[in-house]
């Protein structure tokens, strides 16, 4: 069975929809508990409503607005079986269901589940089959028993294709063609690829053609268990993951989908969601780029309170310290109490290190950084500007000295210092570097670029190597 999910990080709840509202009766052999009405996100169940189960085997989804059209799930007592179901615009739906024997359930009031109920009748039958043939090609002893179970199963596969083919030529305007067309798998270029050209094209033909047959303008498509999926692999694996590909890509869906609201709405939030915490360095300037666009400007006011506070707080502590802009100067003191700005470090490249001697993995990381800095680092004009986080700086001082590292840009911020930008309202270091745990690192070019951040030291170790081959 799915995973039971109810609540995930941007969940919007019920979506604003259209007037009236749904009402949907389930008769069951259930005699008590609690029935849910879910709707497909992926892989999960999400939750749309729940009803307790009457004495005589009753329960009623009822609510106000209309439901969203797409496939839903009754799950009964015990969350052990459930049945899905298709809802469209008909939404006073009764149906009748025996938890012995489901594929038997009848269903009043949808008539688009008539044709998905026959659909599911000869998928389970075929499915079977192949099953059947997976099995016996696996344990086959001859190489003509192997081709022949490998036909076998091909003739079914071939009947499953045509048949949903057949409903998607015949029944272009029907629900269930409207989602067959959708979850077809994109199509594979058949050219060989000889040249790297080759390759580009055959790439190139796949991603223009991978949404096709998905309407951006349906908001049904949405509530299915393979539009997320679908979603991911193009964003995550088809899409370059550049930060201005990506961007050019979501403005353009977006673009699609501003006439579909529950479409817009899921598209800004599964985006806000993949790129608040993205996998791949650079990426967070897609959601700083969402958030100036999109959720500043007002326009994803179906949004709580909190999770405004919390999108609008991290893209402010993202805004300073995109991947390719300049760094923020710091102006700090070193251990002689002098001001030493960051920008007055001359080097090709300029390691940033936020952390505290306190800090039980920095004081595993600074050796480390050190050693590959005396090793490594010095002959290629690499050095250290090293921010104290936290206010320590009697332990600090004595870790500089025991840890013989006074040749570093050893730096701290008085009090003082802090709270004077506090009162002319300026940014502190932690917003401009994003310093959230320690140690932070980063990595500047001999101008000041921000080329790398938050990586560990082989990360940042192999980044300068992968910049001077570059240069040479």
């Amino acid at each position: 069975m799915r995973n039971f999910t109810i609540v995930f990080f941007l969940c919007l709840g019920n979506f604003v929809s259209h007037a009236q509202g749904y009402n949907i009766a389930v008769q069951s052999n259930y005699r008590q508990g609690i029935c849910y009405l879910t709707y497909y996100r992926g892989k999960d169940y999400v939750l749309q409503d729940s009803a307790a189960v009457s004495n005589t085997g009753l329960a009623v989804f009822k609510g106000s607005p209309k439901l969203v059209g797409g496939i839903y799930s009754i799950i009964f007592p015990g969350k052990r079986m459930s049945t899905d179901v298709l809802i469209d615009k008909d939404q006073n739906i009764s149906i009748k269901a025996d938890t012995n024997n489901l594929a038997k359930i009848e269903i009043k009031g949808a008539p688009v589940n008539d044709l998905f109920k026959q659909y599911q009748l000869f998928v389970t039958a075929k499915g079977t089959q192949l099953q059947k043939e997976k099995l016996a090609f696996a344990a086959a002893k001859t190489k003509a028993d192997s081709a022949q179970h490998e036909a076998a199963y091909q003739h079914y596969n071939k009947e499953l294709n045509d048949y949903r083919e057949a409903i998607i030529k015949t029944k272009p305007s029907a629900m269930m063609a409207v989602l067959l067309t959708a979850m077809k798998e994109p199509a594979v270029p058949k050219k060989k690829a000889v040249t790297h050209e080759d390759s580009l094209a055959n790439y190139i033909y796949f991603k223009d053609h991978y949404w096709d047959g998905v309407s951006f303008m349906d908001d049904r498509i949405i509530r299915t268990p393979f539009f997320q999926p679908k979603l991911e692999t193009y964003y995550r694996e088809v899409l370059s993951q550049s930060a201005d590909s990506l961007i050019k890509d979501i403005d353009y869906k977006l673009l699609l989908a501003r006439n579909s609201p529950e479409m817009y709405k899921y598209l800004l939030n599964w985006f806000t969601d993949e790129y608040i915490r993205p996998k791949y360095m650079g990426q967070d300037a897609v959601f700083v780029y969402l958030f100036n666009q999109y959720h500043s400007k007002g326009l994803t006011n179906w949004l709580n309170e909190k999770q405004v506070k919390l999108i609008t707080e991290r893209a402010f502590m993202l805004m300073s310290n995109l991947v390719g802009e300049k760094a923020a100067n710091l102006e700090f003191l070193n251990t002689a109490e002098k001001v030493t700005p960051l920008y007055d470090v001359v080097a090709e490249y300029t390691v940033v290190v936020f952390w505290d001697p306190s800090c039980g993995h920095c004081k595993e990381e600074l050796p480390k950084i050190d050693s590959i800095y005396r090793a490594s680092w010095i002959k290629k004009n690499v050095k250290i500007y090293a921010v104290l986080s936290e206010n320590n700086k009697q332990l600090w001082l004595d870790y500089i000295k025991k840890h013989k590292i006074e040749d570093w840009y050893n730096v701290y911020q008085t009090k003082e210092m802090a709270a004077a930008d506090i009162k002319s309202e300026k940014p502190g270091f932690r917003q401009l570097y994003d310093v959230t745990q320690t140690p932070t690192i980063y990595l500047l070019d001999k101008e000041k670029r921000i080329i790398g951040k938050k990586l560990t030291l082989e990360q940042i170790n192999d980044l300068i190597e992968v910049k001077r081959n570059n240069k040479n």
